[in-house]
């Protein structure tokens, strides 16, 4: 794979600032053809932003860019980039939730126009659908906005692969799993296998280790905005890449279950009506319960259920609070400060005689800062200007540090990197220790390792009720495709 010649896109001393923010710092970095890069790097190392610069919708300050081995300096387009057949799915989707699925493959493909145009979309989306993910259950007439957001990301990701002559020449994939259950990821993973084999050439972003060293052939190391390592995956192991990402935790000293398997605490009354034909859910104060299964099973459905119909105090508060898994349509407010995002769910407690009080709002935002690692120079920038990652940790922020002593958690680790993982994970239990509870759904099998009882959903009910000491991950993916 060596030799210009088969070079597809080249970058030299790529730099880009946001304001006193350097997003990246002289980046080198070469793509070829046929073959998957990884890249991996903590949140804010400037993965997203290199990727905005490659799809032509960022221009960098100072450095080149080459197509094909053509130089384009900082006049690369969005318009180049399609030309040359970079297509790019970024962590926040982009599709328009007002319109249908083919109507959004439409905007890609302008060259779909005429009598019939719809039919032909439509083929043309479907055909991708069932090539990527089989049996995926999108009408390609469902409107986006009504789609959940495992099956926008689907959507999304099989737009990508479309188009004619041979569909596109480079796909980037900026944490393309992080809605998508265990199968629909290995579906997607298996598809980029096959299309680099036939020599495409993709770009992987993720946070989870084994998708890049399963999948990629090359891996590129980021931190604050510069590539710190390269090598052929053959070279990395998991250890290896994680020393090399910097992780200030070490990943084998995650937080370990060392409660006892009985359910001995006092019940918290928290079981949503909707889902009476199954098992029933039951949590105990201090415990961290897990909701598993395939997504789009109910656990989204239950815990939005759990969280409407929370008992509220006389001045509206309630006894729960919900992290989204959805950040940009549930969690943040987009026109709104870090702080005031950080901080929204607790001004109640901050209010004497009908005034804020703004220095214990402010005291409450900087401790968070600084416990979960929100990497921003100033909590007063706006939300929007956090890596996704970061935007997570904020909403983490806003639940944790309110008065909630229930904790919903809709797959809530999308787009965080391992090291903020385990310290999340290291919070989590030393809350419940205090007496909170957690119900935490999650796509990431390893993430029940950290749960006291697990509930495995199908069919929008619960199948399975594995106590700790029963818990594998036979168990709950027999019972998530056979109903237990």
């Amino acid at each position: 794979m060596s030799g210009s010649q088969n070079i597809i896109i080249e970058l030299d001393g790529v730099k880009k600032s946001f304001g006193a923010v350097h997003a990246l710092q002289g980046v080198d970095l070469t793509v070829r053809g046929g073959e998957a890069l990884g890249i991996v790097g903590h949140n804010g190392a400037g993965k997203s932003t290199l990727m905005h610069i490659l799809a032509g919708s960022l221009s960098p300050d100072t450095g080149s860019i080459s197509l094909d081995a053509a130089t384009s300096d900082w006049t690369y387009s969005i318009g180049q980039a399609h030309s040359a057949g970079v297509r790019t799915v970024f962590q926040e989707l982009s599709l328009c939730p007002n319109l249908t699925v083919i109507e959004n493959t439409r905007i890609m493909h302008p060259e779909i126009r005429g009598a019939g145009w719809r039919k032909r979309a439509e083929e043309m989306i479907f055909s991708k659908l069932e090539e990527v993910f089989p049996g995926s259950g999108i009408d390609a007439n469902d409107y986006v906005d009504e789609l959940p957001i495992a099956k926008r990301q689907m959507v999304e990701i099989a737009r990508a692969f479309t188009g004619k002559d041979g569909g596109p020449r480079l796909v980037i994939l900026d944490e393309p799993t992080s809605s998508l259950d265990a199968h629909m990821s290995e579906q997607l993973l298996s598809h980029v296998r096959a299309f680099v084999s036939a020599g495409g050439s993709c770009i992987l972003i993720s946070h989870l280790l084994n998708e890049i060293l399963t999948t990629a052939d090359r891996i590129v190391v980021m931190q604050d905005g510069k590539v710190v390592d390269e090598r052929e995956t053959a070279r990395f192991d998991r250890h290896s890449l994680v020393e090399a990402m910097g992780s200030v935790v070490d990943e084998q000293t995650g937080v370990k279950v060392t409660m006892s398997d009985a359910r001995t605490g006092q019940s918290v009354p928290i079981v949503s009506s909707g889902f009476h034909e199954g098992m029933k859910l039951e949590a105990h104060h201090g415990e961290i319960v897990g909701l598993a299964g395939l997504s789009g099973h109910g656990q989204t459905e239950m815990l939005v259920d759990i969280f409407r119909n929370a008992p509220r105090d006389r001045s509206g508060a309630g006894s729960m609070a919900l992290v989204a898994g959805d950040r940009q349509v549930d969690g943040v407010f987009p026109i709104w400060s870090i702080a005031l995002n950080m901080t929204v769910s607790s001004l109640r407690r901050f209010v004497r005689f009908g005034i804020i009080n703004g220095d214990e709002e402010r005291r409450l935002a900087e401790d968070w800062r600084g416990r979960i690692g929100i990497q921003t120079p100033d909590l007063d920038n706006n939300i929007l200007s956090l890596s996704g990652g970061n935007q997570q940790k904020a909403l983490f922020a806003r639940a944790l540090g309110s008065d909630a002593q229930i904790i919903l958690m809709d797959d809530p680790m999308r787009g965080v990197d391992i090291g903020t993982k385990q310290e999340v994970y290291a919070i989590l239990r030393n809350e419940a220790a205090k007496g909170r509870t957690f119900l935490w759904y999650t796509t990431e099998m390893n993430e029940l390792e950290h749960c006291d009882h697990v509930y495995v959903f199908r069919e929008n009910q619960i199948v399975a009720s594995l106590p700790r000491n029963e818990l594998s991950e036979q168990k709950v993916l027999h019972a998530s495709f056979e109903g237990g």
